[in-house]
C-alpha cells in the first residue's frame, strides 16, 4: 500500500510508522553488515557495504574520484599543512610552538581515516595509509585515553577549559566514528583501540559524578551510540543520553550568538524547530535519534521529528541546502531564505543526509528519503569539482559576481571562495563530503523479514537475508536521475514463499504520472510514497519504476520574500540553474527573464532550455539615487525572446568564474506555473 506523502515534510501516513517504528530488528543470518549505522531497533534494518555495491552511474563515477582523488588529496593537504604533524609534536614535546590550524583540526583526520576505512570496505584498498596515520596519532594519546593536539599539554590550555569553542569532545566523536569504521570493515585493530581508550575517557570524566558538561558542538553524541551498538557496551549509550538531556540548561556560558547557537538555550524535547548552528543542530538531532531507538524513547523521536518537520516546512532552501546566516553559520527565522546569502554549509547538508536516514530507519516514511535524495543531488554532488581536488564549502543559489579562479596551491580562508577551492583553513567539508560518498552505498536500501526497500537509485547490485535465513538478491539498472527509468531484477530467491519489493515513489512526482509494470506485465500509476510488489519472485521477475523525469517549473511559498516574482526549474531530484558561461555576449545571469507560461524542454547533455528574454536596462541620467517613480525606471534596451539554457546546478562552476542564479525573475510573475509543476509541499 502507498504512503501517499505531499513531499518532504508533509505526510499522510498517521499512526502506522509511530506504532511499528520499535520492532526489534532481526540479526541478519549472513553475519555482521558492514554498516555506518546500525541500529539495534527500528522500523526498517539497513544493509551493509557488504550487502549492496554500487556498478554504475552518477554515483559510481563519484565514488571513483572519492577514492582515486579526493581522499589522497585530503591526505597530501593535511601533511602540507600541518595537521598530521601535530600529532608528531605532541609525541616530541613541541606542540605548544609548532601546531598547527584551528583547534578542531584533529577532526578532519579522523574523518579522513573513517572515509578511507568505508572507502575500502572490506579489502585491503587503503590498509597502507590508514595504518600510517594511525601510527602518528598513537604516540599523541595520553595514558588514560585523552588525545588532542590543542589542549592538555605544557603551554597549552587546561583540558576542557573551553567547552564552549574547543571542540576536544566533537574530535573525540570523530576519533570514535573512524574506530568504528575500522572495525566494521576490517576488525579491531589498533585505530580501534585508541577510539576505545577515548571514549572510555569521556565517560570517566563526564559521566554522573564528573565534569556536568557538554560539549559546544555536537558530535560526540552519534558516535558513542554507534560505540555502543559495536561493543554492546552500555555505558557508551548511557553517556550519549546524559550528553543529549544535559543539552538546553545553560551548561555552556551565553557567547556572542547567544545559547541558541549551541543549542543550549531549550532542552532537546521542548524545541519545535532546528535552530543556532546549522551543522551542529542538525548532529544533535541525529545523535538524539540514535539515543531514542536505542533507548525506546518515543518522546525524544517525536520531537525530534517534529524539528524536522518545521524545519523542512520553513527553514530549507529549494537544493536540500540548510543555513542562511553566513556570520554564523545559523539557520535564520522561518521563511528566511534569501538565495544570495545561501550559507547553505555543505557540511550542514552531510549532517541533514545523516539525521534524514536515521529517522528513515526508525520510521519507515519515504518523505525522509525525498529529502535525503534532494540534499545529495544538491548540496554533496555539488561541493566537489569534477576532479574531487576542490570544494565549495558554502553553497550559493545566486552569485552575482565572477571572482578569480582560487589559487590551486593556496589555503582559502573559509567560506570566502565563491569558487572551489583546493583546501580551507577550517576544511571541514572536503573529509565530511569523503566520508559520505565513501559509505554511500549503505543508503541505497534497507529490508526487514518480509523483504527489501529501495530508497535511493543507481545502478547497485544487492544481496541480502530476509527473515528465516531467506537469501535474496537484485540488481538494479539506471540512468537514474537523466533517465526515470529503474529496472529491477531478482537474481535470486532462495524460498518459493512470498516476499515484498518496495520501492520509493518520490515527492517531485506529485501531479505527474509515474508507472510500475509488474513481473507479470500488469502496469498501474503509483503515487508519491511507497509501492509495492508481493509475490513469489523466480530468477529473471523483473520490475520496472517510471518516474516522470522531465523539466517542471518550481514557485515557492509566498512567504519566501526573497524570491518572490522568480520561478526555479527542476528536472527529477536535479535543481536546475543559470549560469553566465551560457549566455550570449559575456552578459551575467542577472540580465535574464524567463515565461513560466512555456514549458520548459530538455536540451542537450543534460541541460534544459526555457523560453526567456535578456533583458538589459538603460540608465537614465546620473546613478545617484536607486529609486524612481514608476515611470521613471529604467526601461529595457533589447527584449527579445530566446532560449535560456538551465544546467544542473550540481555542475556549477566547472568551467571557469561565473555567476549563478536558480531563482529566475519571470516575465510574467503573475501567470501561474504548468498546471503540473506545483511543487510538493506548497
Amino acid at each position: 500500500m502507498a504512503d501517499a506523502t505531499d513531499g518532504p515534510g508533509r505526510t499522510s501516513e498517521t499512526t502506522e510508522g509511530t506504532n511499528r517504528r520499535h520492532e526489534v530488528v532481526k540479526e541478519n543470518t549472513a553475519g555482521s553488515p558492514v554498516l555506518p549505522v546500525a541500529p539495534t531497533r527500528g522500523r526498517l534494518r539497513p544493509l551493509g557495504l557488504d550487502e549492496v555495491r554500487i556498478t554504475g552511474g552518477f554515483w559510481a563515477h563519484r565514488r571513483h574520484t572519492n577514492a582515486s582523488a579526493t581522499l589522497g588529496h585530503c591526505r597530501d593537504w593535511m601533511e602540507r599543512v600541518g595537521w598530521t604533524g601535530n600529532f608528531r609534536a605532541v609525541a616530541e614535546g613541541r606542540v605548544h610552538r609548532d601546531r598547527r590550524g584551528r583547534e578542531f583540526a584533529d577532526s578532519e583526520l579522523y574523518k579522513l581515516l573513517e572515509a578511507m576505512s568505508w572507502q575500502s570496505g572490506t579489502a585491503s584498498t587503503f590498509d597502507t595509509d590508514i595504518t600510517a596515520l594511525t601510527e602518528a596519532v598513537a604516540p599523541a594519546q595520553d595514558p588514560d585515553g585523552y588525545l588532542n593536539t590543542a589542549f592538555g599539554h605544557p603551554g597549552q590550555q587546561p583540558r576542557y577549559s573551553d567547552l564552549e569553542w574547543g571542540h576536544e569532545l566533537y574530535c573525540h566523536g570523530h576519533l570514535i566514528q573512524a574506530g568504528v569504521a575500522r572495525s566494521r570493515t576490517r576488525g579491531e585493530d589498533e585505530l580501534t583501540k585508541i577510539a576505545r581508550r577515548a571514549a572510555d575517557h569521556v565517560c570517566a570524566t563526564f559521566g554522573r559524578g564528573g565534569v556536568e558538561g557538554v560539549c559546544g558542538h555536537p558530535g560526540i553524541e552519534t558516535a558513542l551510540v554507534e560505540l555502543a551498538r559495536l561493543t554492546g557496551e552500555q555505558r557508551y549509550l548511557d553517556q550519549a543520553a546524559l550528553f543529549v538531556d544535559r543539552r538546553g540548561h545553560g551548561t555552556l556560558a551565553d557567547g556572542e550568538f547567544g545559547r541558541v547557537y549551541h543549542q543550549d538555550d531549550m532542552p532537546v524535547r521542548r524545541a519545535t524547530v532546528l535552530r543556532g548552528h546549522a551543522v551542529r543542530a542538525l548532529y544533535l538531532a541525529a545523535g538524539a535519534v540514535d539515543v531514542a531507538v536505542e533507548t525506546g524513547d518515543d518522546d525524544l523521536l517525536d520531537a525530534v521529528v517534529r524539528q524536522w518537520e518545521a524545519t523542512v516546512a520553513r527553514r530549507t532552501y529549494l537544493t536540500g541546502g540548510m543555513g542562511s546566516h553566513h556570520r554564523d553559520e545559523s539557520f535564520g527565522d522561518d521563511f528566511v531564505l534569501p538565495p544570495d546569502r545561501a550559507y547553505s554549509e555543505t557540511c550542514a547538508g552531510v549532517a541533514s543526509v545523516m539525521l534524514s536516514w536515521r529517522l528513515l530507519l526508525a520510521t519507515g516514511q519515504p518523505r525522509f528519503a525525498d529529502l535525503a535524495e534532494r540534499t545529495l543531488f544538491n548540496v554533496v554532488a555539488t561541493s566537489p569539482a569534477e576532479d574531487g581536488r576542490a570544494f565549495f564549502y558554502a553553497n550559493t543559489l545566486h552569485r552575482r559576481h565572477r571572482g578569480g579562479v582560487p589559487a590551486a596551491d593556496a589555503v582559502s580562508p573559509r567560506a570566502e571562495s565563491s569558487l572551489r577551492a583546493p583546501w580551507f583553513a577550517v576544511s571541514c567539508c572536503p573529509t565530511n563530503v569523503a566520508r559520505t560518498l565513501a559509505q554511500l552505498p549503505a543508503y541505497l536500501a534497507t529490508a526487514d523479514d518480509h523483504g527489501v526497500q529501495l530508497h535511493q537509485y543507481a545502478d547497485a547490485e544487492i544481496s541480502t537475508s530476509l527473515g528465516g535465513g531467506h537469501r535474496v538478491a537484485l540488481r538494479v539498472r539506471t540512468d537514474y536521475p537523466s533517465d526515470g527509468s529503474v529496472t529491477v531484477r531478482v537474481d535470486r530467491s532462495s524460498s518459493d514463499r512470498p516476499w515484498t519489493v518496495s520501492l520509493r515513489v518520490p515527492a517531485w512526482t506529485a501531479g505527474a504520472t509515474a508507472l510500475l509494470v509488474a513481473p507479470d506485465g500488469t502496469r498501474r500509476t503509483v503515487a508519491p510514497g511507497t509501492t509495492e510488489v508481493t509475490r513469489s519472485f523466480r530468477p529473471g521477475d523483473e520490475i520496472r519504476l517510471e518516474l516522470p523525469v522531465r523539466p517542471r517549473w518550481i514557485r515557492a511559498d509566498p512567504r519566501v520574500d526573497a524570491v518572490r516574482g522568480t520561478v526555479a526549474v527542476e528536472r527529477g531530484p536535479l535543481v536546475y540553474c543559470a549560469e553566465s558561461v551560457d549566455l550570449p555576449d559575456g552578459h551575467d545571469v542577472d540580465v535574464v527573464r524567463v515565461d513560466p507560461s512555456v514549458v520548459p524542454e530538455d536540451g542537450p547533455d543534460g541541460t534544459v532550455v526555457t523560453a526567456g528574454r535578456i533583458t538589459v536596462h538603460d540608465v537614465r541620467g546620473e546613478e545617484t539615487w536607486p529609486y524612481r517613480p514608476l515611470d521613471g525606471a529604467a526601461v529595457p534596451r533589447s527584449d527579445d525572446s530566446t532560449g535560456i539554457v538551465l544546467v544542473p546546478y550540481h555542475r556549477w562552476a566547472n568551467r571557469g568564474p561565473s555567476t549563478v542564479r536558480v531563482w529566475l525573475p519571470a516575465v510574467r510573475p503573475d501567470r501561474p506555473a504548468a498546471p503540473d509543476s506545483t511543487p510538493p509541499g506548497t
